[in-house]
């Protein structure tokens, strides 16, 4: 599925739920449901929850370029994996000494995190539906190496699902998954954490009680409330106060114009109200600042 709708998740956990939506149908195949460490478990808690599956996580770790560690020229994940950017590898001209090194820094990392969090188990994905779960899709390098390492233990299906990604890594990553579900396909993404209002970093402790189903009421949802401006014509705008508690299940629209206005305090009374029980509200003027001047227009809008 793709949309260019420009909305946001409020966290990894309300984005997970509404990822497990459009996961419903593979509840009656009894899979397990795989979130990548570490940004991919909250996401991946929410799901299994929802298909009453089982949680684990598979770790892999992103290389990053000698000196900028963020610019990801590849990955590597538990069993042995790796995948590489070839392109960006030559582009930087990343030496072969510098490329191994950094390689045997994340292989540590791997072997450090599967104690950490599995205390060693081994994953037993063989024969299984498997639902490889992440936060987004920005160039795809982890989630291309966490595929790889899941068909290496011969599962039945595998897919691989995420609230966000770039259109055309989901398209690429068709050839490594039997399916990929991703509720947004922005044009452009920019990044994965642009599409969320809280991305700060899973903590292991958080990941170790999601593991062990301590996960607890997910933390109240931010609402978010800005004004919004809607053209009419060709200078001329009208204007809204929107504000979505998250997640919204739907939305009020309050229209300004008979004597009253998105001021009121009666009506923004009424809209917090609403707010509080999970209903988005915009409270819209009508009539433009200039037309209001003139207290003749609010019988003639």
């Amino acid at each position: 599925m793709r949309t260019h709708a420009a909305r946001t998740f409020v966290d990894r956990r309300a984005a997970g739920r509404e990822l497990a939506t459009h996961l419903r149908a593979f509840a009656s195949e009894h899979p397990v449901v795989l979130g990548l460490a570490r940004g991919g478990v909250p996401v991946a808690w929410e799901v299994a929850h929802a298909l009453t599956a089982p949680l684990d996580v598979l770790v892999v770790r992103k290389i990053g370029a000698p000196g900028n560690p963020e610019y990801g020229i590849g990955a590597v994940a538990e069993g042995g994996i790796r995948v590489l950017d070839q392109s960006a590898i030559q582009q930087l001209m990343v030496s072969h000494e510098e490329l191994e090194a950094a390689i045997a820094h994340a292989w540590v990392e791997i072997d450090a995190r599967v104690e950490r969090y599995r205390a060693g188990r081994p994953l037993e994905l063989a024969g299984r539906t498997v639902l490889v779960v992440d936060d987004g899709l920005a160039t795809g390098g982890t989630a291309r190496a966490a595929l790889r390492a899941v068909r290496a233990q011969h599962p039945k299906h595998v897919v691989l699902a995420v609230p966000v990604g770039a259109s055309a890594t989901v398209a690429a990553l068709r050839g490594e998954a039997d399916e990929v579900i991703c509720v947004l396909q922005p044009e452009p993404l920019w990044a994965v954490g642009a599409w969320y209002q809280d991305f700060s970093q899973t903590r292991d402790d958080e990941i170790i009680e999601l593991l062990a189903g301590n996960a607890g009421d997910p933390p109240p949802s931010p609402t978010s409330t800005k004004e919004v401006r809607i053209p009419i014509g060709a200078s001329s705008q009208i204007i809204g106060d929107l504000c979505v508690p998250g997640p919204a299940s739907g939305l009020v629209v309050f229209a300004h114009g008979s004597g009253s206005s998105r001021h009121s305090p009666r009506n923004r009374d009424v809209a917090a109200a609403l707010n509080d029980h999970g209903l988005a509200t915009l409270l819209l003027d009508l009539l433009t600042p200039g037309e209001a001047l003139d207290r003749a227009n609010v019988f003639d809008i």
